[in-house]
């Protein structure tokens, strides 16, 4: 996350109350969730995330270029 510029606000944010959400074809426990970030001059957050127990376990984040051509769809 340090070298993509992520905070973990962001993210939290983003599993927590995110702007859209699709499953992950490849992984079907796996979610995808997207979240416009304001701060990062309006980009588009990606966390790929999975429950576990309690928890939730993030794979991965970063910034998604394409993400809001997919969402028009």
């Amino acid at each position: 996350m340090r070298d993509r510029h992520i905070e973990r606000a962001w993210v939290d944010a983003t599993v927590e109350n995110p702007d859209w959400t699709e499953h992950d074809p490849n992984f079907p426990e796996r979610t995808r969730s997207y979240k416009v970030i304001a701060e990062f001059g309006g980009r588009t957050l990606r966390v790929v995330h999975c429950p576990d127990a309690d928890d939730i376990v993030v794979i991965t984040a970063h910034f998604d270029r394409g993400a809001r051509r997919r969402q028009r769809r």
